[in-house]
C-alpha cells in the first residue's frame, strides 16, 4: 500500500546530491589545507595526518552499517540524522582551538558522513523506475567524480582567500538549507517490511574494516613495518581480513543479516562491486602522483594545480547525465567498458606527454578525455549495480557499493604511494650519480647521499621542489648557485621517470575493470534480487 506521490523525483535527486557532494568534498579539500592548518595549530606531522585519515577511517567503516540501519529506520530519517551530525561537526572543526579538537571534530564528521551517503543510492533506487534511473545516477555518480577533483580547486581558493576554516565553515549553511529542503521536499520512503539489527555482524565488520583501513592509510607512516611493539601494519590487516572472514560465516548464518550475502548471487551487482574497486583504485591512484607533478615538477600553487584538472570536471558534468539516459535507452554495460577504456587512454596520454618543461596546455586535451571516460563510468555503473536489487535491500547494497569503492580509493593511493616512493629512490640514485660527474670529485659522493636521505625522509611537494635533498657541506658560494640548479633539476628528472611506471599500475587496473565490464548480464532477471516479490514502499507523511 501507499499513499499518493506528491514530490518530484528530480528535485528529491538535487537535495540528495547536495548532501553527498558536502560528504564526498570532505575527503579530498582538506589535504589542500595541510599547510595552513601546521602553521595555525602548530600542529606535528603525527596529528595532521590523523587529522585527515580520522575522517576516512570512520566513514569507510560505518558505510555497511549504515545502509542497512537505513532499511530499519528509513533511509530520509538516516539521511537527514547523518546531515545535522556532519554540519554540525564542520562547524566544531572551523571553531577548533588546536589539533585534538579538530581530529575529534573529524571523527565526528565521519560519522556523520557514513550514516548519510547510503541512503541517497538507496532512495533514488526506490523513487525511481528502473527505465529513468540511468539519468539519474548518472548526476548522482558525477557528484562522486567532481567531488574527487573539485576538492583541491575549491580548497586552494578558500584557503588562498580566507583561511583553512573557511573549507569546513562553507559546509554550514549549505549543511542547514539541505536538512530543511529534506524535510520539505524529500519523501518519507519506508518499507512495509520490518527488518531486525544484526549487532554481532556490525561489530565483526566494523572492527574487520577499521583494522584494513587503519592499514592502508597509516601503513606509509610506519613504512608498513611495526606500529608498536610485536605488532605491525601486514599483522594488522591480515587481522582485518580474517575478521571479515568470520564477518561472512556470521552473515551466512542469520536470518536477517547486515549484508545480505544473496545480494552476491546476482552476478551484475557482484561484478559491479568488482568494478567500482578499480575505478576507484584508478581514479585516486592516478590523480594523487599527477597533483604532486603539478606542484613538484612543473612549479604550480596548489590552486594551479587544481585549476589544471578542472576541465575533467566540467566535462564530467556535461558527460554523466547524458551516459545516464543512453544507459536507461540502450544498457550501460558498453557505455561502461568503453567510459573505462577512454579514461584510462586519457590518463595513460597525460603519462606519456609528461616532461619537465610541459604546460597546462599540454594536458588540456587529455584531461578532457579522461572526462569524457570517466562521465560514462559513475551512471552505468551504479545502473548495473543497482538494477535488480529489491527495495527492501537498496540500503544494504548501497553500503556495500559505496564501502567497496571507497576501499578501492584507500587501496590505490595506498599502492600508488608506495610505489611512487620506491620507484623515486631509484631514479633519484641515478640520476644524482650521473648529474655527480659535473662537480668536483671531493662533492660527488656527498651529492649522492644528500639524495639518499631526502628520499628515506619522505617526498615533499610544492613550487620549486628538489626533493628535500640539501646541498653537501662546505660548497664555495660562488658555485652554490649553480649547484641549486643542478639539484633541481635531478629531482624534476628523476620524478618525470618515475611517474610513468607508476601511473601504469592504475591505468592497468582500469583496463582490467573495462574487461570485467563484458561479464555483465545485459537482460534484466525476471525477477528481483533476492526476494520477489518485493514489497511496495510506503510514502509517509
Amino acid at each position: 500500500m501507499t499513499t499518493e506521490k506528491r514530490y518530484n523525483p528530480w528535485v528529491v535527486l538535487v537535495v540528495l546530491c547536495t548532501g553527498f557532494f558536502m560528504i564526498l568534498l570532505d575527503t579530498t579539500v582538506v589535504q589542500i589545507a595541510i599547510p595552513s592548518i601546521i602553521d595555525s595549530l602548530h600542529a606535528s606531522l603525527d596529528q595532521i595526518l590523523w587529522v585527515i585519515n580520522a575522517y576516512i577511517l570512520v566513514y569507510a567503516v560505518l558505510l555497511i552499517t549504515a545502509g542497512r540501519l537505513g532499511d530499519v529506520m528509513g533511509p530520509r530519517t538516516l539521511f537527514v540524522i547523518g546531515l545535522v551530525i556532519f554540519t554540525a561537526a564542520s562547524a566544531y572543526c572551523g571553531l577548533a582551538p588546536d589539533t585534538m579538537h579538530l581530529i575529534t571534530a573529524r571523527v565526528i564528521q565521519g560519522v556523520g558522513g557514513a550514516l548519510l551517503t547510503p541512503q541517497t543510492l538507496s532512495m533514488l533506487t526506490i523513487i525511481f523506475p528502473p527505465e529513468r534511473r540511468g539519468a539519474a545516477f548518472g548526476i548522482w555518480g558525477g557528484i562522486s567524480g567532481i567531488a574527487a577533483v573539485i576538492g583541491p580547486t575549491l580548497g586552494g581558493y578558500l584557503v588562498t582567500n580566507f583561511s583553512w576554516r573557511a573549507i569546513f565553515y562553507i559546509n554550514v549553511p549549505v549543511g542547514i538549507a539541505a536538512v530543511v529542503a529534506t524535510f520539505l521536499l524529500v519523501p518519507d520512503v519506508r518499507m512495509d517490511h520490518q527488518h531486525t539489527f544484526d549487532i554481532g555482524g556490525v561489530a565483526l565488520a566494523s572492527v574487520g574494516l577499521f583494522a584494513i583501513v587503519f592499514g592502508l592509510v597509516d601503513g606509509q607512516r610506519f613504512n608498513w613495518g611495526a606500529v608498536v611493539g610485536p605488532i605491525s601494519i601486514p599483522l594488522i590487516i591480515g587481522l582485518g581480513v580474517a575478521l571479515l572472514g568470520a564477518f561472512v560465516a556470521w552473515e551466512s548464518r542469520q536470518a536477517e543479516p547486515l549484508m545480505p550475502l544473496s545480494l552476491f548471487q546476482n552476478r551484475n551487482f557482484s561484478v559491479m562491486n568488482w568494478v567500482g574497486v578499480t575505478t576507484s583504485f584508478g581514479m585516486l591512484g592516478l590523480f594523487l602522483p599527477i597533483i604532486i607533478y603539478f606542484q613538484s615538477v612543473l612549479g604550480m600553487t596548489a590552486l594551479q594545480a587544481g585549476l589544471a584538472v578542472a576541465p575533467m570536471s566540467v566535462v564530467l558534468m556535461v558527460v554523466a547525465p547524458l551516459s545516464g539516459r543512453l544507459s536507461d535507452a540502450i544498457g550501460g554495460k558498453y557505455i561502461l567498458f568503453l567510459g573505462c577504456l577512454i579514461f584510462g587512454g586519457g590518463m595513460g596520454a597525460i603519462a606519456f606527454t609528461s616532461t619537465t618543461s610541459a604546460t597546462v596546455w599540454t594536458f588540456l586535451p587529455w584531461f578532457i578525455l579522461a572526462g569524457v571516460g570517466l562521465g560514462m563510468v559513475f551512471a552505468p555503473m551504479a545502473t548495473i549495480a543497482m538494477r535488480d536489487i529489491s527495495a527492501t535491500m537498496a540500503g544494504a547494497a548501497s553500503g556495500i557499493f559505496n564501502t567497496t569503492r571507497q576501499l578501492g580509493s584507500l587501496i590505490g593511493t595506498a599502492v600508488v604511494g608506495a610505489v611512487l616512493q620506491n620507484q623515486l629512490v631509484t631514479q633519484l640514485a641515478a640520476h644524482a650519480a650521473a648529474a655527480s660527474t659535473k662537480l668536483p670529485p671531493a662533492y660527488r659522493q656527498r651529492f649522492v647521499q644528500a639524495f639518499a636521505q631526502a628520499s628515506q625522509g619522505g617526498l615533499q611537494v610544492g613550487p620549486g621542489q628538489s626533493g628535500a635533498a640539501a646541498l653537501p657541506a662546505g660548497i664555495p658560494p660562488a658555485i652554490a648557485k649553480q649547484l641549486q640548479v643542478i639539484v633541481h633539476s635531478v629531482f624534476t628528472n628523476a620524478y618525470v621517470d618515475t611517474l610513468r611506471p607508476t601511473l601504469a599500475i592504475p591505468i592497468s587496473l582500469m583496463v582490467l575493470g573495462a574487461v570485467s565490464t563484458l561479464l555483465v548480464r545485459r537482460r534484466p532477471a525476471a525477477t528481483p534480487t533476492p526476494e520477489a516479490p518485493a514489497p511496495e514502499p510506503v510514502f509517509a507523511g
